[in-house]
């Protein structure tokens, strides 16, 4: 799965959610939105997950960020951000209890089992063609 942006919406929360490699990634900033809660708070649950379930290596991926410029106007600037898959923030859901968090699991699971689908369609007609032609 190429990286792609996908929009997860419901009645209080509207974010842009990255795909790439099979599941869906957040950064600090968005679970913070997602879940109502300071990102300090975030930050202090991501940390306990990866420090007691999760290998580090696996959940997390930086991402080039473009942001607007602090001090020039009109210019924006470029760094890299900690992103989630799904695993960490399922964690992090659980722990902060948060209805949200399920509403967007289910949601996550959902499009991630049609994009997997979608694929395999694809893939499907391809190997038809390739059987058809070669024949």
């Amino acid at each position: 799965m190429k990286n792609e942006i996908v929009l997860f919406e419901n009645q209080n929360i509207k974010l842009e959610v990255n795909m790439k490699d099979e599941t869906v990634w957040l950064n600090t900033e968005q679970m913070g939105k997602l879940f109502d809660r300071d990102k300090s708070v975030i930050s202090r649950h991501i940390k306990n997950t990866l420090e007691e379930e999760l290998d580090k290596e696996m959940v997390i991926a930086k991402f080039a960020t473009t942001t607007k410029h602090g001090a020039v106007q009109g210019k924006t600037q470029t760094h890299m951000v900690d992103y989630y898959n799904l695993d960490v923030i399922i964690s992090v859901g659980y722990r902060v209890k948060s209805q949200n968090g399920i509403i967007f699991r289910k949601w996550a699971n959902k499009v991630l089992k049609d994009y997997l689908l979608k694929g395999y369609a694809i893939n499907e007609k391809r190997l038809e063609y390739l059987e058809k032609k070669s024949n």
